[in-house]
């Protein structure tokens, strides 16, 4: 429900003050849905906000009980899911890719950023947590994605915790053994709590307490959620807990968004009755500045007190909602839409690369880089082709590894050889990315430039007629030399 976004009694303005932070603004959209292991809606446009003026830069969408039987786990895990698949569809033409993704049985979390800021996010790292049956289940728990967006350290947490009213406790600690427990292979950052931004999404499963049925129902339909606030067990325990204080959260000025009856905009009509509640919630946390001398190991304070004010960030929430349009779950998805306001740490890419001369799969074919940075390099880093409106790291057309062939280099360039047989014979509009597998990210990527048709296959009547670019069947592969 797009429309809410001009609405001020759905927005939350945190972490403004008075405060200005001169740099970048980027617009990020977080997306927490229990999806009740139900197959993707057909559209997901109202979800991801996609007739908005305004465009995210950054789409985060952490689903909970995605469906995981033994036979279709099996086959998600050798193939990408078909939550995964509708919202890498809908993205993709739009020209943003899949950065980095992790799922844990019914936990999925995904990243998409716009093509423009990927040779910027660097370091990318995703953990899971089981919680459920003592730890060995992964029913509940945490999945996690952290990475270097322009040289700050974010991290994202979707959590789905132990459910049941009388288990309040039981999810934070929950929660604070999953940030206790899960490291990184980051100097800078190798907690959660040593991230510079940390959002913690879900369903946490916190409940509406003490409130009777009717009481709970009557403040919904008359829209005086304010009411219920005081016995939301979230709110309850961030008073007396310290880890939970350190995260803030919008005002939850949309209606609870569990328990409904597939199908319908119906509180839970069962024999159960369930309470209604928030049970699905975004949060973030800045690292507050008398944190950061404890968790920055071996930099001084004077040294991290002058990269804040050097490189600020700022964080403003614009949106905090439910979207009411969907229906195939027994929750409502929560949205949340920020600005985050930062400095920029950097913003040349570490290699700079593009295609030598004309390509085609008549001829074997030259990729000149160069890098602008020093960087990790090793003899896992590859250049991959790929299609104009790729979908993630892995939908290439075809890869060369920068080592093992290179061919030669002077001061200046470095050329890496591709075979024809690797080439589309189609061709079409594509770039080149450099993947650096320390940094686990692409570094650098091309400008746009065409493949040719091969015209050794239309001279012999291999293409069929009226062929232009790389259409579906060559996106799939189907089509080499």
């Amino acid at each position: 429900m797009e429309e809410n976004e001009e609405q001020p009694d759905n927005v939350s303005e945190l972490n403004l003050k008075e405060e200005h932070c001169e740099g970048e603004s980027v617009r990020l959209h977080i997306v927490t849905w229990n999806v009740a292991t139900a197959d993707p809606p057909e559209d997901v446009t109202s979800l991801l906000h996609l007739n908005s003026p305004k465009s995210a830069d950054l789409y985060v969408i952490g689903l909970q009980e995605v469906y995981s039987g033994p036979v279709r786990f099996m086959t998600d895990m050798m193939y990408d899911d078909p939550w995964s698949q509708k919202f890498m569809s809908t993205l993709a033409p739009l020209n943003y890719i899949k950065v980095s993704s992790v799922r844990m049985q019914g936990l999925l979390l995904l990243f998409f950023s716009k093509l423009e800021h990927v040779p910027f996010i660097r370091e990318i790292q995703a953990k899971y947590t089981r919680t459920g049956l003592f730890g060995y289940w992964g029913n509940k728990g945490g999945v996690s994605v952290r990475l270097s967006f322009y040289g700050h350290m974010l991290c994202f947490l979707n959590c789905h915790l132990a459910a049941h009213m009388k288990y309040a406790t039981e999810r934070v600690d929950e929660f604070e053994y999953i940030v206790d427990t899960q490291m990184f292979d980051c100097k800078k950052a190798p907690r959660i709590i040593d991230h510079r931004l940390v959002f913690w999404f879900g369903d946490l499963n916190f409940r509406i307490q003490d409130h009777g049925m009717h009481f709970v129902r009557s403040c919904i339909n008359n829209q005086t959620y304010n009411l219920l606030w005081s016995n939301d067990q979230l709110i309850m325990l961030k008073k007396k807990e310290e880890l939970l204080q350190e995260f803030e959260e919008g005002p939850l000025n949309f209606q609870p968004t569990y328990k409904f009856d597939l199908k319908s905009d119906t509180y839970d009509s069962s024999s159960k009755k369930r309470k209604p509640a928030w049970t699905d919630r975004i949060l973030w946390r800045v690292l507050p500045s008398d944190k950061q001398e404890e968790t920055s190991v071996g930099l001084h304070e004077k040294t991290i007190k002058a990269q804040d004010e050097e490189y600020p960030l700022k964080l403003r929430q614009d949106l905090y909602t439910s979207n009411m349009e969907y229906n195939i779950s027994d929750h409502k998805p929560v949205i949340g839409v920020f600005t985050l306001m930062l400095r920029k740490m950097f913003d040349t890419p570490l290699v700079r690369l593009q295609a030598d001369g004309d390509w085609s799969s008549d001829i074997d074919a030259m990729v000149l880089y160069s890098p602008l940075q020093p960087f990790p390099s090793s003899n896992w880093d590859w250049i991959g082709l790929y299609k104009v409106g790729f979908s993630s790291f892995s939908d290439y057309i075809t890869y060369t590894w920068v080592k093992d062939d290179e061919v030669a280099f002077n001061e200046e360039w470095i050329q890496v050889f591709v075979s024809k047989e690797d080439i589309p014979v189609r061709g079409g509009e594509c770039v080149l990315c450099y993947y650096c597998n320390s940094l686990q990210s692409i570094i650098g990527i091309s400008q746009p430039f065409t493949v040719h048709e091969s015209r050794v296959a239309i001279e012999e009547g291999l293409l069929p007629e009226r062929i232009n670019g790389l259409d579906k069947t060559t996106a799939s592969k189907d089509f080499k030399n």
